[in-house]
C-alpha cells in the first residue's frame, strides 16, 4: 500500500472516529507538509524568521482542529495550501508592520520567493493580486494557490478540481500571465 492510499484510508478512519487512525495519520501528514514547505522555502537564504518547521507546525495545528469532513488526501492538502498561504501572508504583514516601509519592489512568481522576509511586500502584493484574480476567476486563483502555496502536483490538482492536466496547464498559464500583468502595473 502506498503512502497516498495510507493517508486517504487513515483520513477516512479518523473521520469515522478512530483516534488510533488520527495518531497514525499525524506523522505521515506532518512529514508531507514539511516536504511541501521545504519546497516553498528552497533556495532561500538561511535565517528567515519564519522557518518551514514553524509554518508546518502552525498549519498542522490548524488542520487537526478544523471541523470538516475530509474527502480524501488531496482535499486535505488543498486545505493545507490555503492555510499555509494565510500563515505566510500574516507573517509578511507582521514583517511589514515592523519595518514600516520597504524599498524597491521586485516582482516574481517564484514559489520560493514567498517565504523570504525581504519579500514581505511582494507576498502581500501577490496575495492582493490573487484576491483580485479570484473576483474575476476564482478557479484560476485557486489553482495558483494550490500550486505555489501548497506545492500540489498536477495529479493532485486534477484530483481536487476534477480538471484534466491540459486544462490545468491552460488555466495556470493564463493565471500567471494575468498576475504578472497585475503586479507590474502596480
Amino acid at each position: 500500500m502506498g503512502e497516498d492510499s495510507d493517508i486517504t484510508q487513515l483520513l477516512n478512519r479518523w473521520i469515522g472516529g478512530d483516534s488510533d487512525a488520527g495518531d497514525a495519520l499525524a506523522p505521515l501528514v506532518y512529514n508531507e507538509l514539511r516536504h511541501r514547505a521545504g519546497r516553498v522555502f528552497a533556495g532561500e537564504r538561511p535565517g528567515h524568521t519564519l522557518q518551514p518547521t514553524a509554518l508546518v507546525n502552525e498549519a498542522f495545528a490548524a488542520l487537526v482542529n478544523v471541523d470538516i469532513t475530509w474527502q480524501d488526501r488531496a482535499h486535505f492538502f488543498a486545505l493545507a495550501a490555503r492555510m499555509m498561504r494565510r500563515l505566510l501572508v500574516n507573517h509578511a504583514n507582521a514583517k511589514l508592520t515592523e519595518k514600516r516601509g520597504g524599498g524597491a519592489l521586485k516582482v516574481t512568481l517564484d514559489p520560493a520567493a514567498v517565504s523570504a522576509d525581504d519579500n514581505a511586500t511582494e507576498l502581500v502584493r501577490l496575495n492582493d493580486a490573487l484576491r483580485d484574480l479570484a473576483e474575476l476567476d476564482e478557479r484560476k486563483a485557486e489553482l495558483i494557490e494550490l500550486q505555489y502555496f501548497g506545492g500540489l502536483t498536477f495529479a493532485e490538482m486534477e484530483q481536487v478540481t476534477g480538471l484534466s492536466s491540459s486544462t490545468l496547464d491552460r488555466h495556470l498559464r493564463m493565471a500567471r500571465a494575468w498576475l504578472k500583468d497585475a503586479l507590474t502595473q502596480n
